[in-house]
């Protein structure tokens, strides 16, 4: 894969949650009640065993404790950093109960898992070459936890990546005051450190290769290919330079350098996630005025109320209730919004036509679904453009599953790695000669 820039604009980004001292560590550790039925493991998605990892960080076991939380999630290492904790573990700790400050799982997971990473440990090995061989779409984090199950299993593995890179939205979507793309293509490079998976990157599926000849040439298919490209309004102006999708400039800006030069005002157009990542990571980059517009109330957003609250508290402005209806520009360049106010149903408020100005745009209102490339293929049932799955990533080809962002619609790094590796576990069962589900 090829290398970074040192240069890349992410590089400018502190640790929003810099990581433990030992002593932090042992003191955090010994305030778990290591809950006998544990909310905080019913709340994981991968279902790490957290009062066993953080007994051990507490007993100084800390190889102990980052093999349960690998063994469970080999992507713990990112995950401590990314998983919105506040939602999931932390969310459900007994303490929220209590009024008594939760225990701070996803930090103590990070403790383990650097200690790991820093003392060169690896859990898992290849299992006995078993002959069968196994096609994974997709280079993001389903398609290589899935990977990774398969080879502790025995089988081989070649992934189809149409990028230069693997890592998916870990490596090229992850707000970087979270996790930098170098130390998620670091993950990538450690989970397939198990060897035997062949990579093949600048590969387009249904271009380059179908699923049919991956089916005869391989005896199993995991769909993982995550989300397409941004959702764009078709406005007039929508030509103008300055106006993109912010995904896309997400991924720019943690792989390389992107010009702000002479950019005073910034409007990032949603109210979910992605959105108020942009809007935190514009006003890092130094941008004076960032405004989130959204066509709903500040009570409607799809976006975690503790992330919005970061990005108020670092600067961040808000338009409520405002839908764009053009772009105006000068010299090729955007240059402001011309936006509507709606009301509480959102409906248009005639007379409330204004101009906000900008000279960059990012419309963060959503990514096309890759479903659509597989719609020709026998077996393979498409709900709005996801790939239709059971519990276990089956389709109804007895040869091809799914998991990630494509079956899910777009949920968390977590969830991916979760959907794979139980992916991964049903196509181990078909190819010993049983049933996937």
């Amino acid at each position: 894969m090829p290398k970074l820039p040192a240069t890349r604009s992410e590089a400018v980004f502190a640790d929003a949650k810099p990581a433990y001292t030992p002593v932090q560590a042992l003191t955090e550790a010994n305030r778990c009640l290591y809950c006998a039925d544990a909310p905080c493991v019913q709340a994981c998605p991968t279902a790490i065993n957290i009062p066993e990892f953080i007994r051990k960080i507490a007993t100084g076991n800390l190889r102990g404790s980052a093999r349960t939380i690998f063994d469970a999630n080999i992507f713990g290492m990112s995950c401590a950093r990314v998983c919105p904790v506040e939602v999931l573990c932390v969310g459900k700790c007994v303490y929220n109960e209590m009024d008594v400050p939760p225990i701070q799982i996803g930090k103590l997971q990070r403790y383990a898992t650097d200690a790991a990473y820093a003392d060169g440990e690896r859990f898992a090995e290849a299992g006995p070459d078993t002959g069968k061989k196994v096609a994974l779409l997709g280079g993001g984090p389903a398609s290589l936890a899935a990977a990774h199950e398969l080879r502790r299993q025995g089988h081989a593995c070649t992934i189809f990546e149409q990028g230069d890179r693997l890592g998916g939205l870990s490596s090229s979507g992850v707000a970087p005051y979270k996790m930098k793309a170098d130390r998620a293509l670091e993950e990538v490079e450690w989970v397939l450190g198990i060897g035997g998976v062949e990579l093949r990157c600048g590969v387009r599926v249904g271009v380059d290769v179908t699923v049919d000849q991956l089916l005869a040439d391989f005896d199993a298919v995991f769909i993982g290919v995550g989300l397409g490209p941004d959702r764009l309004f078709h406005l007039d102006g929508a030509e103008l330079a300055g106006i993109r999708g912010a995904v896309d400039w997400i991924a720019e800006m943690k792989t390389a350098k992107v010009p702000c030069e002479g950019i005073q005002r910034a409007i990032v157009i949603g109210g979910g996630n992605t959105a108020v990542d942009a809007v935190r990571e514009l006003l890092g980059l130094g941008i004076p005025e960032v405004t989130m517009a959204y066509r709903g109330g500040e009570d409607e957003m799809s976006g975690y109320e503790h992330e919005w609250a970061a990005a108020k508290v670092a600067g961040a402005r808000a338009a409520f209730r405002v839908q764009p209806i053009a772009y105006e520009g000068e010299e090729g360049a955007v240059r402001a919004v011309r936006m509507l106010r709606l009301d509480a149903a959102r409906r248009p408020l005639p007379g409330t036509e204004h101009s906000m100005p900008a000279e960059l745009v990012l419309l963060a209102i959503g990514q096309s679904r890759l479903g659509e490339l597989f719609a020709g293929v026998q077996g393979v049932t498409l709900d709005h453009g996801k790939v239709v799955v059971d519990h276990d990533g089956a389709t109804q080809h007895p040869k091809i599953f799914a998991g990630g962002d494509c079956a899910n619609g777009g949920k968390e790094v977590v969830n991916a790695v979760a959907e794979g590796k139980r992916a991964a576990q049903a196509i181990d069962r078909l190819l010993r000669g049983g049933k996937a589900s």
